[in-house]
């Protein structure tokens, strides 16, 4: 018996880490990592060990012998991985970490922002025992766990399960938290640094990338991130409202993202009332006439930026049909990421039961201009065709024109970071500028002393949740390399006068016992209505329950 890497893979890497066999790859020291769609487990090589499927944060390991019949697929997923002509690493020896020098003074961290790459951060200081350590976690909201929060879409409740691993690092002794406290607001990046040796900024890609196509801004057009920040209950978007009085929704961009919102606008409550989706979102899309979803990309299936699992799971989804132009195969290597997302694509075509709603995948088409009078009554698109362009498919425009009727249009093309006050940013790529995490100064080009980042705001939103636990580590092992060195600088205030400064400029900031209420209230909700559990939207119910509760225990 082997075991097997399914849908619900983060990529953290974690399997890997714990295999004695070195069976699972690509593992974050490998060229295939940054770009991996999963982690896939040699069935040649794998032992049965089970250490895997212990280890992994989101129940994504199945032995073979009882993987369910919707994962079926990924046994020949995996195994078509690990063909001949695949380099894969064989086990080295470990290399002993090297000799941290032993200071007087505890090291001192800020991290801003509380999203996986913030938490993988804290775990990697915070799990080096040759040097205390202390970690301070900031985040503008009164909650954590970021984009595990407020994107992930609601019916994948797996995949946020990982926020039990960041729960375990929030519970160590020398993690303090300081929720609901907004840098550049209640405290300067100055004043922050006075306090630690180092800041760390891990506040994520919120804000969307634009089209630049006319009629943008028209009723009816909206930002895909505005779109599930709202369904997804995040407190800045509780109040937005979305048109669904139409039955043709089209979502621009064919990422993971894009098929989350179409999942989201097709599935119907009566699933979506078993997840946490907000509340809010269930009443207006109970009343939803949406009965098709277009997805539009610019290049051919072969090229689509979702990820192959994300696909197969709608060939599960018996209400929904997927339909598309012919699909014309990439080539016969399964072991190309294209030929996958092709192969994948037929098997969820050929999965049609004749649903009473449909996806609808439509290649080689641009936006060019969103049209109407008052609000979107149109979409016109250019088609396009695929050409070689030095050995790389590109896509070209043909000269045809079509518009489609639609009353709704979200646009999910892409994310990128916002400036954080007094930190250098680079307005074209929208990330901190940063040599492998260390923050840099864009007049010299050198490291600033005791800045850093990691996750999105550092590399641009790419990859998944796992993805940052690799970028975390790169950033924190720069920090202790400079730490060890001597090259940042002892902290001018304590923590006292930390808390101190901030009894005065926020007294309405939220600790961990405080977060606990929350999530513990938001729990009991869930339970009493059959849900994980069900959010608060609002940050003054959130903080009504925060500190009635914790003054209760008093």
């Amino acid at each position: 018996m082997t075991y097997v890497i399914t849908q619900n893979c983060c990529n953290d890497a974690t399997c890997a880490d714990v295999c004695p066999a070195a069976c699972i790859h690509p593992t974050p020291d490998e060229p295939g990592y940054a770009s991996t769609e999963m982690l896939y487990i040699d069935p040649a090589r794998c032992i049965d060990c089970g250490a895997c499927e212990e280890a992994c944060p989101v129940d994504a390991v199945y032995a073979a012998d009882v993987l369910p019949a919707s994962m079926s697929a990924y046994s020949s997923i995996n195994a078509d991985y690990y063909r001949d002509d695949r380099p894969v690493s064989l086990p080295t020896p470990a290399l002993p970490r090297p000799q941290r020098t032993t200071h007087r003074t505890p090291l001192r961290v800020a991290i801003v922002g509380a999203g996986p790459s913030g938490f993988y951060a804290a775990e990697r200081l915070l799990s080096e025992t040759d040097s205390a350590v202390q970690v301070s976690m900031f985040d503008r909201l009164p909650t954590p766990f970021g984009l595990v929060r407020a994107g992930v879409a609601p019916d994948h409740t797996h995949t946020k399960k990982i926020t039990d691993v960041f729960s375990w690092t929030a519970a160590r002794s020398n993690f303090h938290t300081f929720y609901n406290v907004e840098i550049g607001r209640h405290l300067s990046h100055a004043e922050l640094a006075r306090h630690h040796h180092a800041v760390i900024y891990t506040v994520g890609a919120l804000s969307d990338r634009r089209l630049g196509i006319p009629g943008e801004d028209l009723p009816g057009s909206h930002a895909a991130a505005e779109f599930v920040a709202w369904y997804n209950g995040h407190p800045d978007y509780r109040e937005r409202r979305f048109d669904f009085g139409h039955r043709r929704a089209v979502v621009i961009g064919n990422g993971n993202v894009g098929l989350d919102i179409a999942r989201i606008l097709l599935m119907g409550v009566e699933r979506l009332r078993h997840t946490d989706i907000a509340d809010h979102a269930l009443e207006q899309l109970a009343h939803s006439k949406i009965e098709e979803v277009v997805l539009l990309g610019r290049r051919g299936p072969a090229q689509a930026a979702y990820t192959t699992p994300e696909l197969l799971a709608f060939a599960h989804l018996d209400d929904i049909d997927v339909l598309t132009d012919p699909v014309t195969r990439t080539g016969d290597d399964l072991n190309d990421t294209p030929a996958r997302k092709s192969r994948a694509l037929s098997e969820v075509l050929a999965a049609n039961r004749g649903g009473t709603k449909q996806l609808t995948l439509r290649f080689l088409s641009a936006p060019t201009e969103i049209l109407g009078t008052d609000r979107v009554e149109r979409l016109r698109i250019a088609h396009n065709r695929m050409i070689e362009r030095e050995g790389t498919p590109s896509a070209e425009p043909t000269g045809r024109i079509e518009d489609i009727e639609t009353g709704l249009v979200l646009r999910a093309v892409g994310f990128r970071g916002q400036p954080i006050p007094e930190i250098p940013f680079d307005t074209r790529s929208g990330t901190i500028p940063n040599e492998h995490g260390r923050v840099l100064d864009p007049s010299t080009g050198q490291p600033l002393p005791g800045v850093y980042t990691a996750g999105w705001i550092k590399r641009g939103p790419s990859g998944v949740i796992g993805t940052n636990r690799s970028c975390a580590a790169e950033t924190v092992d720069r920090l202790l390399e400079d730490f060890d060195s001597g090259r940042l600088t002892d902290p001018a205030r304590s923590p006292r006068e930390l808390t101190e400064l901030l009894d005065t400029r926020q007294p309405h900031r939220i600790d961990r016992a405080q977060w606990q209420r929350i999530d513990e209230f938001e729990r009991a909700a869930g339970r009493a209505t059959g849900r994980p559990q069900v959010k608060l939207t609002s940050t003054d119910e959130m903080l009504t329950i925060a500190h009635e509760r914790t003054a209760d225990r008093g």
